[in-house]
C-alpha cells in the first residue's frame, strides 16, 4: 500500500515531530540538485479528528497524483495520528504553524511550487496559512469550515469561560470529544473569510458536498463570495461531509483543476 512512499519526521516550531509521508512524482521531469524530478508538490491537511492516511484514501490519491506529475506530502498535525503532542491542546493557530513547518521542509527539499489541499478543519488551516504565505501556488478545500468559532461553539457543552487549560466537551461527527478551552479563544482570533479574500491572484478551488451534515453549504458559498478570481466553487451532488460515496467524483474535479494551474 505504501509503495515508493518515504517516511519523514518534520520538526515544528514547538520542537514536536510531525509524522509525514512523501510520494514523489513518477512522471519524468528535470532533476534538480536535491534529486527531485518534479518541482510541484501537493501538501494534504487532514480533518479535525483525522490522520494523514485518510483511511487509505489519501494514500491512493497520492499514488494517482504521482502518475500525473505531482508529488504528495501527507502529515499528521501535532497531537494527531503518529505525531508528537496532545490532541486536547490543538488549535487553529498551532495547525497553521505545523503547516508552515511542512511548507518549509518542502522548500528546503527543492520543491518550487506548493499546492495546499485541506479537508474540513484542515481546509480552514490551509486558508489561514495561504493568506499569510503569498508564495503558495494554489489551494483547494474540501468541506472547509469557514466559520469555525460559530460551528464549534454551537457544538460545545458547558461554559467557555474560565482557564484555557480546562477541558470542554464538544459533539464530534461520531462521538463526544474533549478539548482545552483555549481552542475556542484561539478561534476568535481568526477571520477565515478575510483570509479567503487574500488568496487572489492565486487559484482557489472550493469543493463541498451538497448533503454535508457537519459543515453547512453556506460556508462554501461564503468562502467563494469572499474570495476573488481565479476561484471556483463545486458542489458534489449527494455527497456527505466525508464524501464517503463520492471519492472518485471529488478526485476527478480536483485533478482536472490541478492540470489548469500554471506551474
Amino acid at each position: 500500500m505504501l509503495t515508493d512512499w518515504k517516511k519523514l519526521k518534520i520538526v515544528n516550531s514547538r520542537n514536536q515531530q510531525l509524522d509525514a509521508l512523501l510520494k514523489p512524482s513518477v512522471q519524468p521531469g528535470r532533476q534538480n540538485s536535491t534529486g527531485i524530478k518534479n518541482k510541484v508538490i501537493v501538501i494534504v491537511c487532514h480533518g479535525f479528528t483525522g490522520s494523514k492516511e485518510g483511511g487509505g484514501n489519501a494514500i491512493l490519491m497520492g499514488d494517482n497524483l504521482a502518475k500525473i506529475g505531482f508529488g504528495t506530502l501527507l502529515f499528521d498535525f501535532a497531537g494527531c495520528g503518529k505525531s508528537d503532542g496532545n490532541w486536547k491542546e490543538l488549535s487553529l493557530s498551532s495547525q497553521i504553524e505545523d503547516l508552515g513547518a511542512v511548507v518549509k521542509w518542502c522548500r528546503k527539499a527543492g520543491y518550487e511550487k506548493i499546492i495546499l489541499n485541506g479537508r474540513s478543519f484542515g481546509g480552514s488551516t490551509v486558508i489561514g496559512y495561504a493568506a499569510r504565505d503569498k508564495s503558495i501556488t494554489a489551494l483547494c478545500t474540501w468541506a472547509a469550515v469557514a466559520r469555525p468559532e460559530q460551528l464549534f461553539t454551537k457544538a460545545a457543552m458547558g461554559s467557555l469561560e474560565g482557564p484555557e487549560s480546562e477541558p470542554v466537551i464538544i459533539h464530534g461527527e461520531d462521538e463526544s470529544l474533549t478539548i482545552n478551552r483555549g481552542f475556542f479563544s484561539d478561534l476568535a482570533r481568526h477571520d477565515l473569510l478575510r483570509d479567503a479574500s487574500a488568496i487572489s491572484p492565486r487559484h482557489f478551488l472550493i469543493i463541498h458536498g451538497s448533503e454535508d451534515e457537519s459543515v453547512p453549504c453556506e460556508d462554501a458559498r461564503l468562502l467563494y463570495q469572499s474570495a476573488s478570481d481565479p476561484r471556483e466553487l463545486v458542489f458534489i451532488k449527494g455527497a456527505n461531509h466525508r464524501f464517503s460515496k463520492h471519492t472518485n467524483e471529488v478526485w476527478e474535479v480536483f485533478f482536472k483543476w490541478l492540470n489548469i494551474i500554471p506551474t
